[in-house]
């Protein structure tokens, strides 16, 4: 207790508009008001605590400070009905651990983290820790110029990382790197592969390592795991000025049990909901956010803006938006409870989202909402304001599903599953679609990338280089996880390095060189990025061809720019194939996944060729291509 002064009550951060907003439901910068904030006032220095819990009988402050000791150091209600305690400790500075102790209505004593807090303990430690933002940016460059950046006809290629097993050190125990290591070494490596973006698990304080960050728990402050809230603003920083663009990925949709965690956090249900059957996770074990109250969608509206506001976020990508929307999501009957109209759409959950798009668009506009969202939930990346949920793009789970169901089967019987490749075509400008291959698909049994190809060794290399190539001709946007980049021979373990080590053997370097120059092309070749979502950048030349499994298409720029993408979903080399085009020119040959430095047999058209007045089905002109064994062709139009 040596060295404890009194609480003073006559110092406050929160005033009347934000209270006034924090009950509305309207306050999107509660990060600023509510937690622990250093400050001064008569001529001490100190620190300032502000915490939600209006149903508890008391609320004070525990910390070293004053020996853990919960009758020192109290917190007092603020008289506007707001449910807010708080108060003002002298020579509390930054650093200092601290935790909430509660007494609860039937006269339990709770001990809880604070959910405002800006830095933990490293799990399993639960204290939070006073830590005011001290960090001097340098990225103006790119925070002025993110816009185009981040635009929707700009190239978008997501590499998305877990932090924790990205690389780690050999020499130091094999300990994952730290923030500012990341900085540097996932910078250079993001720019050498040509990826524009890099999407983090999510980095929000989670107590289970192995949730991958799923389980947040810390809503406003990046993992101890890796360094301080300053050095995740530092790896930013770095990845910014070396042109890299940072999503996090953000879960709203639910949080843990853990005692000292949001979980009955004043004694009853204030951030979940009381009735399991609404409040309840059964997939994932844990609790559903309230949305329908006020106090909660500030909590997470607040949340969302900090990580753009305080770390220069350059979007948020919005984990299991379906289990948002849906009230009987992963429920058998009786499980769930109807809305007012008897349906099972989360009406709460929907004005929710609605108002998160319009308030991060309205004050972060050159930044990008993404929705992981697995069902065909209508209109999820249009504007509100034409009954759409906001969203600025849309992971597109179905073209993922159906093309590595086609891609599993045996070359020999793709011809019976043909419109499982082409049937993404039919909807894929209803939405503004991002393609993941994403971490989902490399866990829990599924094998790696590689391991889904069959075939022998070259085939599966072959398969999984036609695979990328189908992929980034694709209309949307492309997202990689880590890994598969090389084509890592092993599933992801979290607890493990990636394989570098194969990066040795030629044909996994072969991937990797066809991957980055992928990327180039792509970032350089305005026809396949710059119509993404409209259905004039994108016109068929040949779908029909079952029995070969051959598709061919063009891609479209604003200014004419044409880019034809011929793909041979069999190990059979196809000589004298002829293909419609739109126009006549010179065909110039860009890119070859069959090329003899990515591992492949060497089979192309000598750089390209001129097409021949010659109609086939139904166009005045045609190539004669040569096909190469489980390739792909990137042909551009020079007239």
């Amino acid at each position: 207790m040596a060295g404890a002064e009194k609480t003073e009550y006559d110092f406050s951060l929160f005033g009347e508009m934000d209270s006034y907003l924090f009950r509305e439901g309207n306050h999107c910068r509660l990060y600023e008001k509510l937690g622990a904030h250093v400050a001064e006032h008569g001529g001490k220095r100190g620190t300032y605590f502000a915490v939600w819990a209006p149903n508890a009988e008391e609320v004070s402050v525990t910390g070293p400070f004053n020996g853990w000791n919960r009758t020192v150091n109290y917190l007092s209600p603020r008289k506007d009905s707001s449910g807010v305690w708080e108060g003002f400790i002298p020579g509390v500075e930054k650093g200092a651990l601290y935790k909430y102790s509660l007494r609860t209505r039937r006269g339990r004593v709770i001990e809880k983290g604070d959910p405002f807090a800006f830095f933990w303990e490293v799990s399993p430690k639960t204290a939070s820790i006073v830590w005011p933002h001290e960090y001097e940016w340098g990225d103006g460059e790119w925070m002025a110029s993110r816009k185009g950046k981040n635009a929707l006809d700009a190239p978008l290629s997501v590499y998305e990382v877990h932090i924790g097993s990205w690389r780690r050190n050999p020499v130091e125990g094999f300990r994952s790197l730290s923030y500012r290591e990341l900085g540097q070494e996932l910078g250079d490596y993001a720019l050498s592969m040509g990826f524009t973006h890099v999407e983090l698990l999510p980095v929000m304080e989670h107590p289970f390592y192995g949730s991958w960050g799923y389980q947040t728990l810390g809503y406003f402050a990046p993992s101890s795991r890796y360094g301080t809230p300053e050095d995740f603003m530092y790896m930013v920083d770095v990845l910014h000025q070396k042109g890299i663009g940072v999503i996090l990925d953000w879960v709203p949709s639910h949080f843990p049990a853990d005692g000292y965690g949001l979980a009955k956090f004043d004694g009853t249900c204030l951030y979940e909901h009381e009735d399991p059957r609404k409040g309840y996770h059964p997939d994932w074990g844990s609790w559903i956010f309230n949305y329908g109250r006020n106090e909660v969608k500030g909590f997470l509206l607040s949340s969302a803006f900090y990580w753009l506001d305080r770390f220069h976020a350059d979007g948020l990508r919005v984990d299991a938006v379906a289990s948002m929307l849906y009230l009987d999501y992963s429920r058998k009957a009786g499980e769930w409870i109807p809305n007012r109209f008897g349906g099972r759409e989360n009406l709460e959950a929907i004005d929710f989202l609605k108002k998160l798009n319009e308030a991060v668009y309205g004050d972060f506009p050159d930044v990008q909402t993404i929705a992981e969202e697995s069902t065909a939930w209508p209109m999820v990346t249009r504007p509100v304001f034409v009954g759409g949920l906001g969203f600025g793009m849309k992971w597109n789970m179905g073209w993922m599903h159906d093309t590595l169901a086609f891609m599993s089967k045996d070359p020999v019987y793709r011809k019976y599953s043909h419109d499982k490749i082409t049937f993404s075509i039919m909807y894929a400008f209803t939405e503004n679609f991002l393609l993941p291959f994403s971490h989902d698909e490399v866990v829990h049994g599924k094998g790696s990338m590689l391991g889904k190809m069959p075939g022998d060794a070259w085939q599966k290399f072959a398969g999984l280089r036609l695979l990328y190539g189908y992929m980034f001709a694709h209309p949307g946007k492309k997202l990689l996880f880590m890994g598969c980049e090389f084509a890592q021979g092993k599933e992801w373990n979290h607890d493990d390095s990636l394989q570098w080590d194969q990066l040795s053997i030629p044909e996994h370097k072969g991937i990797s060189l066809l991957v980055a120059e992928l990327n180039r092309v792509y970032r350089q070749e305005p026809a396949l990025h710059e119509r993404d979502f409209t259905p004039d950048g994108f016109e068929w030349c040949d779908f029909s061809d079952w029995e070969k499994s051959v598709v061919s298409f063009v891609r479209k720029s604003a200014s004419g720019d044409m880019v034809l993408a011929v793909f041979n979903f069999t190990p059979v080399p196809r000589l004298h194939y002829r293909i419609p085009v739109p126009c006549g020119g010179y065909w110039r040959e860009i890119l070859n996944s069959d090329a003899m430095e990515y591992g492949g047999s060497g089979f192309g058209n000598y750089g390209g060729l001129h097409s021949e007045e010659l109609r086939w089905k139904q166009s005045e002109h045609s190539l004669c291509l040569t096909l190469p064994p489980l390739g792909m062709l990137l042909l551009k139009l020079e007239r």
